[in-house]
């Protein structure tokens, strides 16, 4: 299987309400105090770090462009978010967000290809053939094949129509795979 020849050569974008930490259905995290770690997440983290070369996380938040929160308020969650999970051993390299609108001109947020471009220009190493998507909802698994990324779909309550190439039960059950 292809989730066997994982190593440093490969990058793994991860997208975060979902995947991460638990999605807040038809409402958005505004704050730290509204971020919860799914479990096995902070587990399997360091596992995936120590395995492969680059990790990123790529997040629509257009609640920001909607004044839910502020630019500020999604910098402190995903602080917050970055150093427990350095705390827990694990690391994530840089953290994408789309905070425009659905559907603007010039539209960052995934399906959109944008913050993996934006990744690939600020790290060379980074080659989408040897890239991993993360994801739980159509508009991840959509984003990682226009790219020609392996994908993988965490189950949700969402309703998905396109077909990863791994279908799995959490990160942590990803990580276990490789």
């Amino acid at each position: 299987m292809w989730y066997k020849q994982l190593d440093k050569s490969w990058t793994i974008f991860l997208d975060r309400d979902g995947v991460i930490n638990r999605r807040i259905f038809g409402g958005y995290v505004t704050k730290i105090e509204d971020f919860h770690f799914i479990s096995g997440v902070l587990e399997g983290l360091p596992i995936l770090a120590g395995k492969v070369g680059k990790i990123f996380i790529v997040t629509n938040q257009q609640g920001v462009a909607k004044n839910i929160m502020s630019l500020d308020d999604l910098h402190r969650v995903h602080q917050n978010m970055i150093n427990e999970i350095i705390f827990s051993g694990g690391r994530i390299d840089y953290v994408f967000s789309a905070v425009n609108l659905k559907g603007e001109v010039n539209d960052q947020r995934k399906p959109n290809p944008f913050m993996a471009h934006k990744a690939k220009e600020m790290f060379a190493s980074v080659e989408f053939d040897k890239s991993v998507m993360i994801g739980d909802t159509n508009s991840d698994i959509i984003f990682g094949n226009s790219l020609g990324m392996k994908t993988v779909l965490v189950k949700s309550e969402e309703i998905i129509n396109e077909t990863p190439d791994l279908l799995v039960d959490s990160l942590l059950d990803f990580v276990k795979k490789i």
